[in-house]
């Protein structure tokens, strides 16, 4: 195996799709506004900006995880664990570390434009969205209520209102309702995938809310806020926040329910475990695709 195809693997490609939906959402409220509809250049920055920093913290956790040990105890899942590319190659670690800072440089160029754009908002917004890339590994993931929210932050009001911002939309009721939808959905993602590692992850130094809690506790956590995703969406749509299109996302709801009750079944069962983390992945992608389709319509 080849280092170039190391930094690949390190990126994560299969759970990219993540970005793109976040920053469709995002796109999907720019573009109800059809008296200034966004510029097609600064789409494209947008959801190359959100791919380039969703690898980059990918590979930047991948290269921690490598040179910290903890990949050497990682039980992996296809869900979980890490690509375990690094252990194959670790002669590969500095261009994993290379190709992780280039990628993070490139996302801070294409938010600079924004920011000559759009001024404060995206400054924040932006910068927040940087920090979170180079600290989650390293600091973020001995906290466990920053551990907890820290991915759905990033995916969410980051990804999701920085979008809106760098379009040139408002963050209405909308825009905060769809971000705190996507919150929810991505940090119960990071804890459902956080069960399998929970013994390495302590090894690690990590400290986390699985560790604290037990897979048990923390399985129910996790499907209490996927539920409460759906509550947020029901909010949203009784108070015409979102377009009544938008009940679309309650076609999932069935899967979150069999998640929910299943989880903690299995939580502790590392061979029943991984088909409950890929139907939550199906759920997770799928409610945001159909928000994204039920808000352009």
């Amino acid at each position: 195996m080849s280092q170039t195809a190391v930094v690949i693997r390190t990126s994560r490609p299969n759970f990219l799709v993540m970005a793109p939906l976040c920053v469709g959402l995002g796109v999907a409220l720019a573009w109800r506004r059809p008296e200034t509809p966004p510029p097609f250049l600064d789409i494209l920055l947008v959801f190359i900006g959100a791919l380039l920093a969703h690898a980059a913290v990918n590979m930047l956790n991948e290269y921690e995880d490598f040179t910290s040990g903890l990949d050497l105890h990682t039980r992996r899942t296809p869900f979980s664990g890490g690509s375990g590319a690094l252990p194959q190659l670790p002669s590969a670690a500095r261009s994993v570390l290379l190709g992780a800072l280039v990628t993070l440089g490139l996302v801070v160029v294409i938010g600079l434009y924004f920011l000559s754009q759009r001024g404060l908002p995206m400054l924040i917004l932006g910068g927040a969205g940087v920090a979170l890339v180079i600290t989650y590994t390293r600091w973020i993931t001995r906290s466990p209520l920053l551990c907890l929210l820290a991915p759905g932050l990033g995916f969410g009001p980051v990804m999701v209102l920085g979008t809106v911002v760098a379009l040139g939309a408002p963050i209405n009721a909308a825009a905060v309702a769809v971000s705190v939808i996507s919150l929810l959905l991505v940090s119960t993602l990071l804890l459902m995938n956080q069960i399998p590692d929970a013994e390495a992850d302590r090894r690690g130094g990590r400290y986390h809310a699985v560790i604290v809690l037990g897979v048990y506790k923390a399985a129910w956590l996790a499907g209490a806020m996927l539920l409460a995703s759906y509550g947020v969406l029901a909010l949203a749509l009784v108070s015409s926040w979102l377009p009544p299109a938008t009940a679309l996302g309650f076609i999932t709801l069935p899967l979150a329910l069999w998640i929910t009750f299943k989880l903690p079944q299995v939580a502790g069962d590392h061979h029943s475990l991984p088909p409950v983390l890929a139907v939550n992945v199906a759920c997770l992608l799928a409610t945001l695709a159909l928000l994204v389709v039920g808000m352009s319509m």
